[in-house]
């Protein structure tokens, strides 16, 4: 059975009421501004919806860009991405929201991109164990675009506030998307 986390351990996200794709995340005494899918929070999420769902996700673990920084200070497990990182982003594939190497036949989205969206990425607990199949993949906790605009789904952060956040993480600690 899982615990009820305490509000203190819980990131807070909660879109703003004049614009969908835009929120703000609190966590303890940190509250930033962060981007979210180009669709708002929904409820049901569906594979490229563009939405963010709605619920509570663990933050499992970081990847990040070794070529661009050090890796982030942070006690969750961190792995550095490759040019062959992928994940697969195929409903119909029986590696369905994993992590793949590339080249990758089926659908998959590069984690080694050129923009610094992914230069620090954790990976959510979002439709994960099980993957259910079109329910969506890659839910991230990611670097925001400038300005903020909309993710596909995900979270995201500018660089120095997910670099702080990340040094207060501990591992079990969750994401509530309301």
């Amino acid at each position: 059975m899982r615990r009820i986390p305490n509000t203190t351990d819980l990131l807070e996200v909660r879109p703003l009421t004049r614009d969908r794709t835009k929120g703000l995340l609190r966590f303890g005494q940190i509250t930033v501004p962060c981007a979210l899918g180009r669709s708002g929070v929904v409820t049901r999420k569906k594979e490229g919806d563009g939405g963010t769902p709605r619920g509570v996700f663990e933050l499992l673990h970081v990847y990040f860009r070794p070529d661009r920084s050090l890796p982030p200070a942070t006690a969750l497990p961190v792995e550095p991405l490759t040019p062959r990182s992928g994940w697969c982003d195929d409903p119909k594939h029986r590696l369905y929201n994993r992590p793949v190497d590339l080249p990758f036949s089926a659908g998959h989205e590069k984690m080694w991109r050129e923009d610094r969206l992914y230069d620090v990425v954790v990976v959510l607990d979002c439709n994960l164990f099980p993957a259910v199949k079109g329910r969506g993949s890659a839910i991230f906790f990611h670097i925001a675009r400038e300005a903020y605009s909309p993710t596909e789904g995900c979270v995201a952060v500018a660089p120095e506030h997910m670099r702080l956040i990340l040094r207060k993480i501990r591992p079990g600690q969750r994401m509530r998307i309301r």
